[in-house]
């Protein structure tokens, strides 16, 4: 079967190796600088400190610094399992070492913030590989529901893969399919990709409920906010069309996987849900992180500093409506300006169109 190198070894990165193994792949999983003592677990018992579980056999492990013995075995495909922030990280690390272009697939979700608009994390490896004489490396993302562990437990997982080419999307879906790993096929990786970052941005609002709730308690009569958390979600997903229709995205792609369901499934645990869950029990983003969220990278919060000011500029300009906006808005107020949190329920009934 083929060869597979998966730089960064965090959750993520590590599921992703297991059905790529149990696709028939020898699995060349690559950390990164910070994830050197899990490099080193894996060496000695095979088992993640993290996921805490056993990684399939054919899984191998490097440290960083090993990066060019690994891609010495010439992989089928590389993906990048390093967050957002690693994304440069990772393109210095590849960039002197390539030398074909090799198809890559991104795990990591985010957007950036240039001339004015916002382009996503695919093309700046793109074009950050060509800045080495790499050129035309094919791209593409992983997007939907999908948490580590569960992928790591071998549950049912359904994912979109997309590579703006359709031959590059035909050669490369084959690689990941395992009897519980379902990638559909798409070429709307704009689409795919915005959507898989912005819903970060998004879980912050719809954990919101769980501390307001928190905060006020129970009704007298034992009700909770599930309406509260139920708005806040298809405000989300009324916002996330826009922003992505602003890049160029397909509206289809809000209503699918990379959509819907990967919005669903942040919203059920993890580090941006727990945020909003501190905003909503009164706490400043400073705050909250400072004191209760020091050692975590969110990626919500991080992409609210990325793309807060260019969509300000936007507003300002009128290129954008503010009133398309308003919980979009209403969370980079709070994150970049550390201002409450604060819903404006009459803003998200205004029906408005970009």
């Amino acid at each position: 079967m083929g060869e597979v190198l998966i730089l960064g070894a965090g959750m993520m990165g590590s599921a992703f190796s297991f059905p790529l193994a149990d696709a028939g792949h020898t699995v060349r999983l690559v950390g990164t600088h910070l994830d050197r003592d899990w490099i080193s677990s894996l060496r000695e018992t095979g088992v993640h400190p993290k996921l805490k579980m056993k990684l399939p056999e054919s899984v191998i492990p490097f440290t960083h610094d090993q990066l060019g013995e690994a891609l010495t075995y010439k992989p089928d495909l590389i993906v990048l399992g390093v967050n957002s922030a690693g994304v440069d990280w990772a393109v210095q690390q590849l960039g002197p070492l390539l030398k074909t272009p090799t198809p890559t697939l991104m795990l990591s979700k985010g957007l950036r913030a240039r001339n004015n608009t916002l382009q996503i994390l695919p093309d700046i490896v793109r074009d950050g590989l060509a800045g080495y004489g790499i050129n035309q490396v094919p791209v593409g993302a992983i997007g939907g529901p999908c948490i580590a562990g569960e992928l790591a437990a071998r549950r049912h997982t359904s994912v979109v893969m997309a590579y703006s080419d359709a031959t590059v999307l035909e050669r490369i879906l084959p690689l990941v399919v395992a009897s519980y790993y379902h990638a559909r096929p798409s070429t709307d990786i704009i689409g795919v990709e915005a959507c898989a970052a912005l819903k970060n941005l998004f879980a912050i609002a719809v954990g919101y409920s769980a501390g307001l709730l928190e905060r006020l308690g129970k009704a007298s009569n034992g009700a909770l906010m599930h309406n509260l958390a139920a708005g806040l979600f298809t405000q989300a997903l009324a916002e996330i069309g826009p922003l992505v229709s602003l890049i160029g995205g397909a509206p289809a792609s809000v209503h699918g996987l990379a959509g819907t369901g990967d919005l669903y499934v942040t919203c059920q645990a993890g580090r941006n849900s727990r945020l909003g869950y501190l905003l909503g029990r009164g706490l400043c983003y400073s705050d909250a992180k400072a004191n209760y969220m020091a050692g975590d990278t969110i990626e919500g919060a991080e992409l609210a500093l990325a793309i807060g000011p260019t969509l300000e500029n936007l507003f300002q300009q009128g290129s954008l409506r503010r009133t398309v906006l308003p919980l979009a808005a209403a969370i980079i107020d709070a994150i970049s300006h550390d201002l409450p949190l604060q819903l404006l329920w009459e803003a998200f009934h205004q029906n408005l169109a970009i």
